[in-house]
């Protein structure tokens, strides 16, 4: 699903070290923790993963794509494949519920029977079938998160990516989250998400990565967070 093989990445800007050679295999319907420091190395890790940013070596494969050897063209369909999920939710503000989850499947133009049965599905999955005529503003923060997750898994993606999804939540709405993310790796759906949520990493205890100074220092199966928080 995702295989990374001696990974090093050096922003040529500024000469700095990103990662240093990474080897990290991930199987499909894994649940992966991506744990450490700020500056760590986990957002060049995450950006890798969708094509953001380019390894300076090594060889690293997304769902059986070769990352690196993507043309320009075929990085937006290598995109459609996954489920990509922010901290600040990134939701469109002109448009409701329905619309902006929707709009993922407006951009494969999906059969508007398809869509319309989709997104009341992933609505239903998140909890919200009965706001989706709302619009961001009339929502709370774990509200819009659920928003996005449903926009994130509305195309069946077979790899959910999120970046600190919970960052901006209290705790109490920080687990009715992560009850959702559970649900979608139950079904089959690859998560791999960075965070800095002790509390949730330490009691799910799920396979936690962390990284340091650009190097895997610790690859668990049922790990913990391992840092103060």
């Amino acid at each position: 699903m995702i295989h990374m093989k001696d990974i090093t990445k050096i922003y040529e800007d500024t000469g700095s070290l990103a990662l240093d050679h990474i080897n990290v295999d991930i199987e499909k319907g894994e649940f992966v923790f991506i744990v450490g420091a700020s500056g760590a190395g986990k957002s060049t890790f995450i950006r890798m993963l969708l094509r953001e940013v380019l390894p300076t070596s090594g060889k690293l494969f997304v769902n059986g794509h070769d990352v690196a050897a993507l043309k320009n063209a075929d990085v937006p369909y290598f995109r459609r494949e996954m489920g990509v999920i922010f901290q600040d939710y990134r939701l469109l503000p002109d448009k409701t519920v329905y619309e902006n989850v929707a709009f993922a499947m407006q951009v494969i133009e999906a059969p508007r029977r398809l869509m319309q049965r989709s997104v009341n599905t992933v609505l239903d999955i998140v909890g919200l079938r009965e706001k989706y005529k709302s619009f961001p503003t009339q929502l709370s923060g774990g509200e819009q998160q659920r928003v996005a997750i449903a926009r994130a898994i509305v195309n069946d993606p077979a790899i959910v990516i999120a970046d600190e999804p919970t960052g901006n939540l209290d705790p109490e709405t920080s687990w009715d989250i992560m009850d959702i993310f559970q649900r979608i790796n139950a079904a089959g759906t690859t998560i791999v998400m960075a965070t800095h949520d002790k509390a949730i990493v330490d009691t799910m205890q799920r396979r936690v990565i962390a990284i340091e100074g650009g190097k895997i220092v610790r690859d668990q199966m049922r790990g913990v967070y391992g840092y103060e928080a």
